[in-house]
């Protein structure tokens, strides 16, 4: 495809995104005139800024009063910077920090509209939030959780108005990221998903309607290109090999380099041993990302990413695979995105995305895939479903999660694109 053809298709896409062909356009909506956010942490206060600054009250809920007073001071400077910067007028600062208020009483609560859970991922802490938020919002509330990967219909089993519960996902920092996931459990009304559909517009997000299923449709095939990484690691590359190849791909950042900003401590606590051995002993060393000044990079004053000797040899150790034996770029870039194209087909078959460019617009504005090759799906019609076929077939004999889709066996076998695609 041409430059234009494929601006012209992703522009196309997102128009689409928008689209929900079985809830019904006339479809009422309810009133949102308040919000409550349960949280006040980088998501939290990140959410909440969204609805200030479109004119929504919002009321943040936290367990104690420094942690309420951190999360409004953090929102409160990051205004002041926007407004320092010609974002909006001085005025506007105070403007909006006076749609904010807090409280540690979720009785508070009982007469917003709308509360989202933005606590961090333990199931049992937000089965118990979604329990007492039940008991204590009004009838017709939308009860939303900002879960990026847990299964959202257990979390509205707890109540007793599945109905009115949604997922609505925001992307870090959520007062800048631009993707928001909202996500329908098996009993979401429509006119919950109609509200919040019209509601991301009123908060300037793009939105992308999508089913319940581990990670979503971003963090699914996330998951799937850093499980690929992680091969890639054990085989002899370094994580520096894996992000230059991405980053010659067209990614900003590669998922080593992203893993170091994020902090390589998100689930893991001193002593545990998970599935990524290399991450735990790094973290063990107190080498957690950019916020320690060491991950799988060094970094210099000015945070600028250098390879490590102390993480090579981490690698060495575990892996027992000599440096230098790694594939080259162009196999860690097929090793590492085909994958992500035959994923976006099994969420096709599963029915968790509407249409297949609904996958490559929660890439482009959740995960920074770059914009001249059009998401996952129209990429894998620029490669072609015998390459995707073939790279799926080797790494499926040795981890069967990989297997290639039917869908793809069937786009090598009779052609077809996978932008054409359709859910089931």
């Amino acid at each position: 495809m041409t430059p234009t053809e494929v601006s012209d298709y992703i522009a196309q896409a997102g128009r689409d995104a928008w689209l929900v062909p079985d809830v019904p356009a006339n479809t009422p909506r309810r009133k949102i005139a308040k919000v409550g956010v349960i949280g006040a942490g980088t998501m939290g206060g990140g959410i909440s800024m969204n609805f200030a600054s479109a004119g929504i009250p919002v009321l943040i809920l936290e367990q104690k009063p420094e942690a309420l007073d951190r999360g409004m001071e953090v929102v409160r400077v990051n205004y002041q910077r926007s407004a320092d910067n010609g974002r909006f007028p001085q005025s506007e600062v105070a403007e909006r920090m006076g749609r904010l208020a807090g409280t540690m009483e979720m009785e508070a609560l009982a007469n917003c509209d709308l509360v989202i859970e933005a606590v961090f991922e333990d199931m049992a802490l937000k089965k118990q939030i979604f329990t007492d938020l039940d008991r204590i919002l009004k009838p017709g509330a939308i009860l939303a959780t900002n879960t990026s990967a847990l299964d959202i219909d257990e979390i509205a089993s707890v109540t007793k108005r599945p109905q009115d519960v949604i997922g609505l996902h925001f992307f870090s920092p959520a007062n800048v990221m631009k993707l928001l996931e909202i996500v329908r459990a098996d009993h979401t009304a429509n006119d919950v998903i109609a509200t919040c559909m019209d509601l991301a517009r009123t908060i300037n997000k793009i939105a992308v309607l999508v089913g319940v299923c581990p990670g979503f449709v971003g963090n699914r095939i996330l998951f799937a290109r850093q499980a690929q990484a992680q091969r890639l690691v054990a085989q002899g590359a370094m994580p520096w090999d894996v992000d230059a190849a991405l980053n010659t791909f067209g990614f900003r950042m590669g998922p080593y380099q992203m893993s170091d900003l994020a902090g390589l401590d998100i689930g893991w606590k001193k002593g545990a041993k998970t599935a990524n051995p290399i991450r735990d002993a790094l973290c063990e060393l107190d080498r957690r990302g950019q916020k320690t000044g060491a991950g799988y990079y060094d970094y210099d004053e000015n945070r600028r990413p250098i390879p490590s000797d102390v993480t090579a040899k981490i690698i060495a150790d575990i892996t027992g695979v000599s440096a230098g034996s790694a594939p080259g770029p162009d196999e860690i870039i097929a090793d590492c995105i085909h994958p992500m194209i035959n994923e976006g087909l099994k969420i096709l078959e599963e029915k968790k995305a509407q249409r297949a460019s609904d996958i490559d617009i929660v890439w482009l504005n959740g995960y920074g895939w770059p914009a001249d090759k059009g998401g996952p799906m129209l990429y894998g019609d620029t490669v072609g479903a015998e390459a995707v076929l073939a790279t799926m077939e080797r790494l499926g004999a040795s981890d069967e999660r990989f297997a290639p889709s039917a869908t793809l066996k069937r786009l090598a076998k009779d052609g077809g694109r996978f932008i054409d695609v359709q859910p089931g």
